[in-house]
């Protein structure tokens, strides 16, 4: 069935009036620590440090989007070479080639939607946190988007794959070119974070029932999971994560050669379930001010996560 909060949800995650509203509520601070390790990096830091040493890997995005002004580009990128430094201060040893640490990046925040030269904006900037990365012996990831940016986001992390073949990219299982998007993508080497999906997309671009999303997520995942790559995946429904250990042991894969992931704030006791069963797991750890549209998709995704939304508010009042 399909979530009717969701598109209520997702509209408002673009409303400016709402968005001054909640961010000058107090109560709002609880719920947006829940989802979001703090705003600046010292706070990110110490979150990262005691997922760490719970045997977890993390994923660690500088929360931005739709950046229009080039001098705020590079100031994000700025940001995230601070970042990746600071973080592999913290890390423990990679295990078999596995690095621990990784930093997710959107294009846009990069520059890939500024009006001139957007997309060479943004690709210069992901090489240069990619070489960064490299000397800092961390991961970059990059994130999906609105389904417009699908195309050429894939196309960047190819080519830039041909340098930093250890390169990311997330796809989304609700978009309906994404089965064949792993089908081309799923060869040795690369690394494919499958998720849902978590935008307001037109009909005729992404399955709207939650059913749909969770049969095309399996179909993508078994074609992740019988490729030559190294699939993440990065979902918190049982019934995926249960799918995901069957098709591993079908496809003859070992714990280290695919990954959980999760977000920070969700199923705590399921990531440790999950280590304690020497699976690998990555939480994905969100910081800085521009939460509000982050936080409204992760309220859109889990009709829970608006339960607790409701709850801390009216508990807060």
């Amino acid at each position: 069935m399909v979530n009717p909060l969701r598109p209520v949800i997702l509209a408002a995650s673009s409303s400016s009036r709402i968005q001054r509203m909640l961010t000058g509520f107090a109560p709002t601070s609880r719920i947006v620590r829940r989802f979001v390790a703090g705003e600046t990096r010292d706070d990110v830091l110490t979150v990262a440090a005691g997922l760490l040493a719970g045997g977890r890997m993390i994923s660690v995005d500088f929360l931005g989007e739709n950046t229009t002004d080039r001098a705020q580009a590079q100031r994000t990128l700025a940001e995230y070479r601070e970042l990746i430094w600071d973080l592999a201060r913290v890390a423990p040893p990679a295990v078999a080639a596995v690095q621990p640490i990784e930093v997710s990046v959107k294009l846009s925040a990069l520059g890939q939607a500024l009006a001139v030269d957007g997309h060479a904006v943004a690709t210069e900037n992901l090489y240069a946190l990619c070489a960064e990365a490299v000397r800092a012996g961390v991961w970059v990831c990059v994130d999906a988007e609105d389904h417009s940016t699908t195309e050429p986001t894939l196309a960047t992390v190819e080519a830039m794959r041909t340098e930093f073949p250890w390169l990311g990219v997330a796809v989304q299982a609700y978009l309906r070119r994404t089965e064949a998007d792993c089908r081309a993508f799923a060869s040795a080497g690369t690394r494919i974070r499958l998720c849902k999906g978590a935008y307001r997309e037109p009909q005729d671009v992404a399955f709207q029932r939650a059913s749909e999303v969770t049969r095309s997520y399996l179909r993508c995942l078994e074609i992740l999971m019988h490729g030559r790559g190294y699939p993440m995946i990065a979902s918190h429904d049982p019934a995926v994560i249960a799918a995901a250990e069957r098709m591993a042991a079908d496809s003859d894969r070992a714990a280290g050669e695919f990954e959980h992931q999760m977000l920070y704030g969700v199923r705590d006791r399921e990531q440790a379930r999950l280590v304690h069963a020497d699976q690998a797991v990555r939480v994905y750890v969100p910081y800085g001010g521009q939460w509000y549209g982050y936080l409204t998709r992760r309220l859109a995704e889990r009709p829970a996560n608006v339960a607790f939304f409701v709850r801390a508010l009216r508990d807060g009042s």
